[in-house]
């Protein structure tokens, strides 16, 4: 059976957030989770008896090119309906909309930010994620392009693990709006999404991972491949982790 609680900001968001915070801060016993990646900002995160798919999609847009994963997962987590970032043809419990779910011992958190610089008048609003799995604190912001205020902080935490879009264009980050916003959550783990890999694509309109990086100099940076377990011990300072 699965809850949905929606935030009305004047009455239950602070409850939400007082309550989120409380479980956040309890100590779990971290199991080794393992995260897959499909290419632009899609992956599996497998662990603590879950296993979560992150924006799965067509090979359109800027996923155009990319091999379609053959994949099913317990829960499916979309920053919108589009369908290089929410495909719905991928088994699973499809969530899309903000809000606070259970499903199965799974607690998730679904906040709303403008896909766009335009206040979401142009491409709507995408859904930022965030759940605790095998003992980590995930954090999806999936296609926001807008920094991260003080609510949002105390919401957060500080993220295990944090995918976020660093690509630029019209709908995501680009690389020094990523890099203020996990200056700002520094997180443990940072994973890089929705960036021109291998060439340019005319239906796209992101640039390399270069201005990211660029602009975390300092910041280690490790090349990890297609698949990557976390253990118990994560790091404390901040790393990048490229994913192909």
């Amino acid at each position: 059976m699965i809850y949905n609680t929606h935030l009305f900001k004047s009455l239950l968001k602070p409850f939400i957030l007082g309550a989120f915070l409380l479980t956040s801060s309890l100590p779990t016993k971290a199991d080794v989770v393992e995260i897959i990646s499909f290419g632009h900002s899609a992956f599996l995160v497998k662990g603590g008896g879950h296993s979560v798919l992150i924006n799965p999609f067509n090979p359109v847009a800027c996923a155009k090119g990319l091999k379609k994963p053959n994949v099913k997962a317990d829960v499916i987590l979309v920053s919108s309906e589009l369908p290089d970032e929410g495909s719905k043809d991928y088994k699973g419990t499809y969530f899309s909309q903000p809000g606070s779910y259970a499903i199965k011992g799974l607690n998730l958190q679904g906040s709303s930010a403008p896909h766009d610089r335009l206040g979401g008048r142009r491409f709507g609003y995408a859904t930022a994620w965030q759940w605790n799995q095998g003992g980590f604190n995930f954090l999806h912001l999936g296609g926001s392009v807008t920094p991260i205020n003080l609510e949002e902080k105390l919401l957060f935490g500080r993220p295990d693990v944090l995918f976020i879009a660093v690509g630029g264009g019209a709908k995501v980050y680009n690389g020094q709006e990523a890099a203020k916003v996990v200056k700002d959550l520094n997180p443990r783990i940072v994973i890089p999404a929705q960036y021109a890999r291998s060439k340019v694509l005319k239906e796209c309109d992101q640039t390399d991972i270069q201005p990211f990086l660029q602009s975390m100099e300092g910041v280690k940076v490790k090349k990890v491949g297609k698949s990557y377990k976390i253990r118990r011990k994560s790091p404390e300072e901040t790393v990048i982790y490229l994913m192909p």
